[in-house]
C-alpha cells in the first residue's frame, strides 16, 4: 500500500517532495526512491527525532521540526506535496497548500473517505460543501482508492481514500473574498442564498439574481464565480 501511495505522488520522478506529517517515516522511505529530495515535516518532537535517527546520513533528506501551519512551505521552491493527512487539521492544511501559488506542482493525500468524497462531490449532493468549492476554485481533485483500516497499525474506526489535487489557473482577482462569499452562501446550508447573504448584500441586488432561491449546494464553481461577479459590479 505505501508503493502504491508513493507511485501516486511520483509517477515519474520529481525534484521534490514535501511530505507533511512524516511520523515514523514509513512512507518517506519509499518517497525517497522517486524523488530527488524529500523534506519531512514533522511537528511531533519525539517523532522528527526518530526520523533524524532512522534516516542518519540519507542523502536527499531533509527533517523539517515544526508546525506545517507556521512553516514557509515556499522556501525549498515548487514542489510535490504528500501525506495521511488527521482528519481535525484537514481542511486548513489543504487551503494552505492549494493558495501556495507556483511552489504547488501537485498533492496527493490521505484523507478520510468521507472527507474525500467532499472533496470530488457534485453540486446537489449531501456531500457538496465549501470544502468542495474551496478546493476546486484552485486545483481539481480525484478520489485514487480506498485504503482500509487493516492498513493501519493500530487499525482506525473509518476507511481512508488518496485523493490527487492537480492545479488550475485561479480566475479570481481576490481569491480570499471569493472564499469568503462562498463561505457565507454555505453558512446555513438548508437555507437559500437570500437568507445566508441577507446583512452582506442588498436585499434588492439579492431579488434579481436568478440564484437568490437556491440553496448553496446547488451552484456549480462557475455559477458561484458568475453570481460574486455581478454581486461585486453593483
Amino acid at each position: 500500500m505505501l508503493e502504491r501511495i508513493a507511485l501516486a505522488v511520483c509517477p515519474q520522478p520529481e525534484p521534490l517532495v514535501v511530505e507533511i506529517g512524516a511520523g515514523r517515516g514509513a512512507l518517506t522511505r519509499q518517497l525517497l526512491a522517486r524523488a530527488g529530495r524529500v523534506v519531512a515535516i514533522e511537528t511531533d518532537p519525539r517523532l522528527a527525532g526518530g526520523l533524524e535517527q532512522t534516516f542518519a546520513g540519507t542523502a536527499g533528506l531533509l527533517v523539517v521540526r515544526g508546525d506545517v501551519m507556521s512553516t514557509d512551505l515556499t522556501k525549498w521552491g515548487p514542489a510535490v506535496f504528500a501525506g495521511n493527512l488527521p482528519y481535525y487539521l484537514t481542511s486548513p492544511i489543504l487551503r494552505r497548500v492549494l493558495t501556495l501559488g507556483d511552489a504547488f506542482l501537485r498533492a496527493v493525500f490521505l484523507v478520510q473517505k468521507e472527507v474525500a468524497g467532499r472533496l470530488v462531490a457534485q453540486p446537489g449532493s449531501r456531500a457538496y460543501g465549501f470544502l468542495t468549492v474551496q478546493t476546486a476554485a484552485f486545483a481539481a481533485a480525484e478520489m485514487l482508492f480506498t485504503v482500509p483500516p487493516s492498513a493501519f497499525r493500530p487499525p482506525p474506526k473509518v476507511d481512508s481514500a488518496l485523493v490527487r489535487l492537480t492545479p488550475r489557473p485561479v480566475e479570481e482577482p481576490d481569491p480570499a473574498g471569493f472564499l469568503e462569499f462562498v463561505s457565507q452562501c454555505f453558512r446555513q446550508k438548508r437555507k437559500t442564498l437570500r437568507n445566508n447573504l441577507a446583512g452582506r448584500v442588498e436585499r434588492r441586488l439579492l431579488e434579481d439574481q436568478p440564484e437568490a432561491s437556491l440553496r448553496a449546494e446547488q451552484l456549480s464553481l462557475e455559477q458561484f464565480r458568475s453570481l460574486h461577479r455581478r454581486l461585486a459590479r453593483r
